[in-house]
């Protein structure tokens, strides 16, 4: 949704809200530890707002500053367009992965999210 395609009156408030709930999506993208990952409706439930497409979105237009590629689908699959330089940071990091079977598309991984997804555990104690 565009602010261009909101009533005149919400247009204050829509706006006003983004910034704000962005920060904080972006404040949660921060804490995942390096070989971790949350799901967008993962960060969605742990900041008890919006959903995963608000998260995707913020994501889509804020993420570039912060460990974008920590942030993921929940069925593993590596975010299209940016496979490669994702794949590249999990590797580094030491994310777990599912090898690609040689009928994959592409014969890209896919994240190992039993292993790999991160729960907010201790490091996020007391962040509110």
């Amino acid at each position: 949704m565009s602010e261009e395609s909101l009533p005149e009156d919400a247009r204050a408030e829509y706006t006003d809200a983004l910034p704000e709930y962005a920060e904080r999506v972006l404040d949660v993208t921060e804490m995942i530890p390096p070989g971790r990952v949350m799901t967008y409706g993962d960060v969605a439930e742990w900041l008890e707002e919006g959903g995963p497409r608000q998260v995707g979105r913020v994501m889509a237009l804020y993420g570039g500053a912060v460990p974008w590629w920590r942030v993921v689908r929940a069925d593993g699959v590596l975010l299209p367009g940016h496979e490669l330089r994702a794949l590249a940071r999990y590797r580094a990091e030491g994310t777990p992965l599912k090898e690609a079977s040689r009928a994959a598309e592409g014969h890209l991984p896919r994240l190992d999210m039993r292993r790999a997804r991160w729960d907010g555990g201790e490091r996020a104690k007391g962040h509110t």
